[in-house]
């Protein structure tokens, strides 16, 4: 069911809207605005077409063949054959959503007037995205240069009506039937309208932004257990107070202590090892949790006013010019949304990281302050927890290895011409399996330090109220509590469904009024 109508105008869309489209499956609408602007900018591109000097993109070939003048006659099959020659990706097909999101972009960039589209080409893309019509597109055939290629190929192919691509059924057909059943005719291209479909930054924007909601999820769902696993260790609160985080002003680690301050509210457990078991401080990955988890806030913050931008601009090359210029440019580089996307797959890593330290404190007994090992039941007889941490250990392990950074790699193209790359599409690609499995990294805290809460609770000391609507929340979840051995991977399954869709989060707002 759609959520709502997104309106589609000349001057960029939000991130909001890209998510709507791309996974609520909101309907799509041109505005007035842009159907003139598409019209506009389609005179000023088929007068050029009229001329005989050869005009990039109208009237001559591609990347490292621009040098030829394409004549009248062939103009359309230059631009059929760019998308079919491009259309080459390879590999396991991406994720729906992904597909909605980099069609849902293109069109956003088309709708600007830059392009010089028709307009019932933008309205055809409309039409493909509101009948729920995914392209076939494939994990590799983008550099992030010159637009991520391959799969904006894909995408364009599907409008031709040639290629495959899925039904709103989920069962993938020749693209050309599916346009039938829904009542869509296949675009005929004319002159820019190839290029002008490939040529955009469009797949890692949509990665990109679907990632920033996902992280913004889990950076408020990792200082809830970060606080959970404080107060399950005895730890202290007081280096959460404001006056110490207002002397190191960065937002996101004030923002992460606030949190944590405020799940912790009248618990029973913090504090109580300076009366029977003195230490000094906390161990790193207790009293630093708003240091790391904020300076990744920061990251986010940043990673978002670099989408925000992105998400205005209208990608392509060449483009029209309000003045009827129609200029070539290099605008289509990923640069600026690659380097925010390998940014935040290494602070993914990070949080993953001080996670797991956590974690594994609570499981030794030498460290827990009191827990019994593993957070067995019978230490000894059972294992508890041990090899939940060492599926998280091998989750964080991952994490580092995909924390290298993509863009820092460049491969030549197209004999020279297009040397030197952003990897973009790479870089989202990676950070979209690091968010997966950062959740499911913050579900096994989540799942051990309720636990270990519940434990202290049964000795008479009384968890914090938000910590026991998460314990609450999650156990209605399907996640059990402390008993005997069992089947563990349906609890840890339960878990991460818990964390993923937001509800650990939900489930202690009501506490504790809405977190940052």
């Amino acid at each position: 069911m759609d959520m709502h109508t997104v309106v589609v105008g000349t001057s960029g869309t939000t991130a909001d809207d890209v998510v709507a489209v791309a996974r609520h499956d909101a309907r799509v609408e041109l505005s007035a605005a842009a159907v003139d602007a598409l019209a506009a900018a389609r005179l000023i591109v088929d007068a050029l077409a009229a001329k005989p000097e050869p005009v990039y993109g109208v009237s001559t070939g591609f990347g490292a063949l621009a040098s030829r003048h394409i004549s009248t006659d062939l103009r359309a099959q230059l631009q059929r054959n760019i998308v079919r020659s491009h259309a080459a990706g390879m590999g396991p097909r991406v994720e729906r959503e992904v597909v909605r999101a980099l069609m849902f972009l293109r069109l956003k960039t088309v709708a600007s007037g830059h392009t010089g589209v028709r307009p019932e080409v933008a309205q055809t893309m409309a039409d493909v995205l509101n009948a729920g019509i995914t392209p076939v597109v494939h994990e590799y055939g983008s550099l992030g240069c010159s637009g991520d290629l391959a799969p904006l190929s894909h995408c364009a192919l599907t409008l031709m009506g040639e290629g495959d691509a899925e039904g709103p059924d989920g069962t993938v057909r020749p693209a050309g039937e599916l346009l039938a059943a829904h009542g869509i005719a296949p675009v005929e291209l004319r002159e820019k309208e190839g290029l002008a479909l490939l040529n955009g930054t469009d797949g890692m924007l949509g990665m990109l932004v679907m990632a920033l909601a996902d992280l913004k999820n889990l950076y408020t769902s990792a200082d809830i257990t970060a606080a959970l696993s404080l107060e399950a260790l005895l730890g202290t609160d007081k280096v959460l107070a404001p006056e110490l985080h207002a002397i190191r002003p960065h937002p996101g680690q004030g923002a992460s202590a606030a949190n944590m301050l405020r799940v912790l509210a009248g618990s029973g457990l913090t504090g109580h090892h300076q009366d029977d078991a003195p230490r000094v401080q906390d161990a790193y990955s207790v009293r630093c949790a708003p240091q790391v988890n904020g300076a990744g806030r920061d990251t986010l913050a940043h990673a978002a006013l670099v989408a925000g931008r992105e998400l205005a601009s209208s990608v392509d090359n060449p483009v029209v010019l309000p003045d009827g210029r129609v200029e070539s440019n290099g605008n289509f580089h990923g640069a600026p949304v690659a380097y925010v996307l390998d940014f935040l797959a290494i602070v993914a890593a990070d949080l993953g990281s001080i996670c797991e330290r956590r974690t594994d404190r609570l499981l030794d007994k030498n460290r827990s302050h009191g827990l019994p090992p593993f957070l067995a039941d019978d230490a000894g007889v059972d294992s508890g927890l041990m090899i939940a941490q060492y599926t998280q250990a091998a989750l964080v392990s991952e994490m580092k290895r995909l924390a290298v950074p993509a863009s820092a790699d460049s491969i030549p193209s197209s004999a020279m011409q297009e040397d030197h790359v952003s990897m973009g599409w790479s870089a989202a690609r990676k950070l979209r399996t690091a968010v997966d499995n950062l959740t499911r990294i913050v579900a096994v805290e989540l799942y051990a330090a309720t636990r270990a809460v519940e434990l202290r609770a049964a000795e008479g000391l009384v968890p914090a109220p938000a910590s026991q609507a998460a314990v609450a929340a999650l156990r209605a979840a399907g996640a059990e509590g402390p008993g005997p051995d069992r089947f563990l991977a349906p609890d840890l399954a339960a878990a991460d469904a818990f964390v993923r869709e937001g509800r650990l989060v939900a489930a202690v707002e009501p506490v504790t009024g809405p977190l940052a």
